[in-house]
């Protein structure tokens, strides 16, 4: 049995100097939706960089309303606000970037590379160990410009098992690498990764959907040449064939006509 690890917010704030969340970071014990509750203070006008982190999550949301399994110290339950310039059309970016953020930081605490399945889930051995839920508002002039993205991550790290009804579909960093893990290691490894990513992608001088597509394209096997179940348009199945310039996930249907997936649920054909 793994002791829940006590988050010291000072050390994580300290080991944060330098980028935009050193000094955003609030810790709950328990809360309903570390989602919810930002959301509230951003449209409150909390500043950019505000992170909340949960020991608990009593009703957690993930991609298309899924709930979010959340067992107390056991998990990574964080949100974290964001002020990107960027257009409504390109907000996907930002949970694309969020997934090699997870990504990154996992590689450097355990050695493990999870795999990302488009657009917001990390797997390892086939199963998910990674929830990113991106939640955003307009500006008040309707210029189609983002005022603010909540980026919502949920991490299984010291998980020892699951309920038997999501067993066969989840696991955890501990499971995956055989030994527990400091959460507040991987808090900090996300968020300085995350720092990055949101650097690039506001760096008007570079072509940054180029970088982050062909980035994100060569750390996941779902974004070109995976068999594939969509159940948008009425369901359909096909082969991925790579990401446009927006982000959204491009298949060769079955029937020949290659389609534009606008939201997650694609799964792996068996």
């Amino acid at each position: 049995m793994v002791s829940a690890e006590e988050f010291n917010v000072a050390e994580i704030r300290a080991a944060l100097i330098g980028t935009r969340f050193a000094r955003g970071l609030q810790h709950f014990a328990s809360v309903d939706s570390t989602n919810a509750r930002l959301l509230e203070a951003a449209a409150a006008g909390a500043p950019e960089g505000t992170v909340f982190v949960a020991d608990e999550q009593t009703s957690g949301r993930g991609r298309g309303g899924h709930t979010w399994h959340s067992t107390p110290g056991d998990g990574l339950y964080v949100s974290i606000l964001t002020k990107p310039a960027l257009p409504l059309r390109d907000a996907l970016l930002i949970s694309l970037a969020t997934g090699l953020a997870a990504q990154r930081a996992i590689r450097e605490c355990t050695g493990l590379t999870a795999d990302i399945r488009w657009p917001n889930d990390l797997l390892l051995d086939g199963k998910k160990c990674v929830g990113i839920l991106v939640e955003t508002a307009l500006e008040r002039d309707q210029n189609a410009a983002l005022r603010y993205a909540v980026i919502g991550v949920g991490i299984n790290i010291n998980h020892p098992s699951f309920p038997e009804e999501i067993a066969p579909l989840a696991t955890s960093l501990r499971l995956a690498s055989g030994k527990p893990l400091q959460r507040s290691s991987l808090l900090i490894a996300l968020l300085r990764a995350l720092d990055h990513e949101l650097m690039l992608l506001e760096d008007i001088s570079a072509p940054r959907e180029k970088d982050l597509l062909t980035r994100f394209a060569e750390g996941s096997t779902w974004a070109r040449g995976k068999r594939v179940k969509v159940p948008e348009q009425g369901g359909y199945t096909g082969v991925t064939a790579g990401l446009n310039e927006h982000g959204f996930l491009l298949v060769a249907s079955d029937d020949g006509v290659l389609r534009t997936v606008l939201s997650g649920g694609v799964r792996e054909m068996e």
